[in-house]
């Protein structure tokens, strides 16, 4: 059954072709040039919504997480990365009937493909991409299947020459354990990958939701070719051992683009490496989805439909503030604006905005692109980090000149934005003048809704840690605790939402900027006017259940 007949099929039950989900049709690697693509950029229904219409379609089995189980799992012949770009779950029943769990409507080749690999005709049931890859990655397992023999036989030679380093990182034993891994990382929703030499050890680890964690490694003996062929895919220098490098590749895994930035170390045994994937093509977080309490929202919105001014995000490296601002270019994002950014790297990619990502080895650099932008006639400039004096002061000239430019700073508060762009030579008055709403932000861990257990704060509980006093809960407070299952990783937690501060620089707060401005008094006459700290930000969110009280002090106990 084709997609025209699903969009039939949805028209009937009263969706409309505009409003229906793409999340399951995305994440099948299903995206295609020309219309396919106007298809997914078009959909808003949600995965669990798009799951049940497809349910409805087929009147079959709308299968959850749980129902797919593991061990009768019936496609351990077919090919893993069929399944996984497909998102495929065959499974047999205990009558050993076939049926195929599906994410997305099931076109005739893909039906006729299934049909010849397993010899017989089979049942149709549904889930969300989500579930089937979670009960893929349980089936198919993530071990990395590289052994000493084969690497033995890949390196036998052991010269370092280049072109023998060439043929060490396209050796079949290296290529399939890097790609095992990279794998890994997307399966997990790693955000980098650390490969990471010791003596007579490869340590590698996965950074899930802000916290690292040791995954099963290659032996060490690969740690060289895998560094090598690395370099090939970053475009670096394969015989530089004794400077740090750093490069971009691009993959494809499951259908979905990754952009990989590895940097390289020099260490005391050898070469480590760090890859940062950025995933291309995910959808930009809706302004009210991304944990904005109701007065910071408001605050936040009308900022943003000011014809001029500053906007700066604040935190350290990855706390989520290109998110933010991806967020806040979606609503700036209309016709009678044109919108520039500088980014280092472009993350999302927005439709109608013009996007351009540094490039310094041409001298392309934040500061030359934002001279250049000037004379393109934008009404916003979004400039994707202030690193340098040059850079900042032409962001506050822009400011001051007519256009509505945000950015990010790396500063522990909203406040210490102000005495950050002093250190960077930005007279004070300047900054009055500009600056409209500072945001600082952190990422805590959210708890996994399908494990996490709730309790009353006990009065001996309270005596005993102090730090519930101090955020101020008392004996009775309900309260929301970790425990762990699959779904997490045994974890406790799945995904991340941010804690905000939003300062509004008013009258009385413009009024405390100076030559010798005080982050510490800057805070004070702001929480004065009402402003919610992270902190408080972070207590309401335990009150709601969404995270744990060991989360907010792990991200905010340096403030």
């Amino acid at each position: 059954m084709s997609r025209a007949e699903f969009i039939d099929h949805l028209t009937r039950r009263g969706v409309s072709y505009a409003e229906t989900a793409n999340d399951n049709e995305r994440s099948a690697g299903r995206i295609e040039a020309g219309a396919d693509r106007d298809w997914l950029t078009r959909t808003k229904l949600s995965p669990t919504a798009f799951a049940d219409e497809l349910a409805a379609f087929y009147a079959s089995r709308r299968l959850q997480r749980t129902e797919l189980v593991p061990d009768r799992f019936a496609g351990a012949e077919l090919s893993a990365r069929f399944l996984k770009e497909g998102r495929f779950f065959p499974y047999a029943d205990e009558k050993g009937a076939l049926t195929i769990v599906v994410a997305a409507p099931l076109d005739e080749e893909a039906q006729r493909t299934l049909e010849i690999a397993f010899g017989a005709r089979f049942a149709i049931a549904t889930a969300t991409g989500e579930d089937i890859d979670f009960a893929l990655s349980i089936a198919q397992g993530g071990e990395i299947k590289a052994t000493n023999t084969e690497f033995a036989e890949a390196s036998a030679a052991g010269s370092e020459e280049l072109d023998d380093l060439r043929d060490l990182a396209r050796g079949a034993p290296v290529v399939r354990a890097l790609d095992d891994l990279l794998r890994l990382a997307v399966d997990q929703r790693a955000t980098d990958l650390h490969i990471e030499p010791f003596e007579g050890v490869l340590q590698v680890r996965l950074r899930v939701d802000g916290l690292l964690k040791n995954v099963a490694a290659p032996p060490v003996g690969m740690a060289k070719g895998l560094l090598s062929r690395l370099k090939i895919m970053a475009g670096l220098n394969i015989t530089e051992r004794r400077l740090p490098q750093d490069g971009r590749a691009r993959i494809t895994v499951a259908g979905a683009d990754i952009d990989l930035r590895v940097a390289t170390m020099p260490t005391t045994d050898g070469e480590s490496a760090v890859v940062r994937l950025l995933r291309k093509g995910e959808g930009v977080v809706a302004l009210d989805h991304i944990g904005l309490l109701a007065r910071d929202e408001r605050i936040f919105r009308s900022t943003l439909q000011l014809p001029f001014g500053m906007i700066i995000v604040t935190g350290p490296t990855g706390s989520g503030k290109t998110t933010t601002l991806a967020a806040a270019l979606m609503e700036l994002n209309q016709s009678t604006r044109k919108i520039l950014t500088i980014e280092d790297p472009v993350e999302y990619r927005i439709p109608g905005v013009n996007q351009t990502a540094v490039h310094p080895a041409i001298g392309l650099t934040f500061a030359k692109a934002l001279r250049s932008f000037l004379r393109q006639d934008p009404d916003v400039i979004m400039v994707g980090e202030i690193r340098d004096s040059e850079t900042a002061h032409i962001a506050v000239h822009a400011a001051l000149t007519g256009h509505l430019v945000l950015t990010t700073l790396h500063t522990n508060t909203a406040a210490g934005a102000i005495s950050r762009l002093i250190d960077l030579g930005v007279e004070s008055f300047l900054l009055s003048s500009c600056v409209k709403t500072i945001v600082g932000q952190r990422l805590v861990r959210v708890l996994c809704r399908d494990c996490k257990m709730s309790s009353p704060l006990k009065a001996e509980e309270v005596a005993e840690d102090k730090r519930f006093g101090i955020l101020g809960f008392q004996a009775g407070d309900i309260l929301h605790h970790k425990k762990g299952c699959e779904w997490c990783g045994f974890s406790g937690y799945r995904g991340r939402q941010g804690l905000f501060e939003v300062l509004e620089v008013s009258p009385r707060v413009r009024q405390g900027v100076g030559p010798r401005s005080d982050s510490a008094e800057i805070e004070r006459l702001a929480i004065g006017e009402g402003m919610t700290t992270m902190v408080a930000d972070g207590v309401a969110k335990c009150r709601a259940g969404l995270t744990t009280i060991d989360e907010v002090f792990r991200v905010t106990m340096s403030l």
